[in-house]
């Protein structure tokens, strides 16, 4: 194969064109594509609105495919990062560029940040902080949607034998949740409230329950996400348009939240979010603000808020989003709710959307 299909987003059209097929560099694996995630950052960057991608681009970071070769360079057993060991997955972090190999036919998920591996960020093992950062499928001149790409290999995970395909296109965005949630500190016990409930107020919810997580409550403007998060877990919905939403929710919970997840990240869920967290809680952003918003400091200030960004995740992030699919903890059934061929993925994003899905893949090489 020397061409092949790959997507490109331009100003208010979906093309999906031909390219050369990419030859992998000396670190690099080629990658055969299985099934790509639309996420929402893949929305908001078609509409113009992601904070850090502009059109034209390639998409597609929630990627799952097969090895088909590796550049010279890439050599030895296994690419640096967490082995498989039945059910859970235990081994060391992807800890900088040395590269060693995987061989040909391996499934892997790609993990699409790409750090420099020598700033201060990545120094001190917190790479999806780098200072120099790229990201795969978001402003990258590849995307996984695309029949293959390539990529180093040191950013590819294996995926365990027990997972499919489907299964395997989760890892990717489950690992945000796992990773606010990781940075929230203890949730055991506590009360929790999250915002949104798109993917990741799912995901969210999701990960907290497997946390052992105390009352949570989760807001959304949309009913239809409302009672999914209440099949997932949730113990009490509100509509986030309600003009006392703050106070509903502190009133199912007895008071204020201890943390709350804001997965919507615009004026309006800050300011509830704050509301909500009152005295001494604990605010994590997680969802992609589409711009600038203020925040009450004298609030902030007097309350004693804190205010948590989460950026990405990290390789233990990863080995527990595999675990808790693995484990069946987080159900893959829940969340896959369509899927289109490549040729029509102007369909899967107007279907990512349209508010009636969880997450829409792109199956490419089923």
């Amino acid at each position: 194969m020397t061409s092949m299909r790959r997507v490109v987003v331009y100003p208010g059209r979906i093309a999906v064109e031909q390219a050369d097929v990419p030859v992998p560099g000396p670190r690099e694996a080629l990658v055969r594509v299985l099934a790509a995630g639309v996420c929402g950052s893949d929305l908001h960057a078609a509409r113009g609105r992601h904070p850090f991608v502009s059109l034209p681009y390639r998409p597609g970071h929630e990627v799952v495919g097969v090895i088909e070769a590796t550049g010279p360079a890439v050599t030895g057993p296994a690419i640096t990062g967490p082995a498989v060991t039945g059910p859970a997955i235990t081994g060391p972090a992807i800890t900088g560029p040395a590269v060693t190999g995987r061989p040909r036919g391996q499934r892997v998920v790609v993990a699409p940040y790409l750090p420099c591996w020598t700033c201060k960020m990545c120094g001190s093992g917190r790479e999806n902080l780098c200072e120099n950062l790229q990201f795969f499928g978001c402003g990258y001149p590849q995307g996984g949607m695309a029949d293959a790409f390539t990529l180093a290999a040191d950013r590819l995970f294996p995926v365990p034998d027990d997972l499919d395909d489907h299964s395997a296109a989760l890892i990717e965005p489950l690992s945000t949740p796992v990773h606010a949630v990781r940075l929230a500190g203890e949730v055991t016990s506590r009360s929790v409230a999250v915002l949104g409930a798109g993917t990741i107020g799912l995901f969210t919810i999701a990960v907290l329950r497997a946390h052992g997580a105390g009352k949570i409550i989760s807001t959304d403007p949309n009913p239809g996400k409302r009672q999914r998060a209440a099949a997932l877990g949730a113990d009490a919905t509100f509509d986030a348009r309600s003009p006392d939403v703050a106070g509903q929710v502190r009133k199912a919970l007895d008071g204020s939240a201890d943390i709350v997840f804001d997965c919507v990240a615009v004026q309006s869920s800050l300011d509830q979010a704050i509301a909500i967290a009152d005295k001494g809680g604990t605010v994590v952003v997680v969802g992609v603000p589409a711009g600038e918003v203020t925040v009450p400091l004298p609030i902030v200030q007097d309350h004693q808020i804190r205010i948590q960004g989460s950026a990405t995740y990290l390789p233990e992030d990863y080995r527990e989003s595999i675990d808790l699919l693995s484990r069946a903890v987080v159900k893959t059934a829940d969340f896959v709710t369509a899927t289109r061929p490549l040729p029509q993925v102007a369909e899967a994003f107007e279907l990512a959307s349209s508010g009636n899905h969880v997450k829409v893949l792109v199956t490419v090489g089923e």
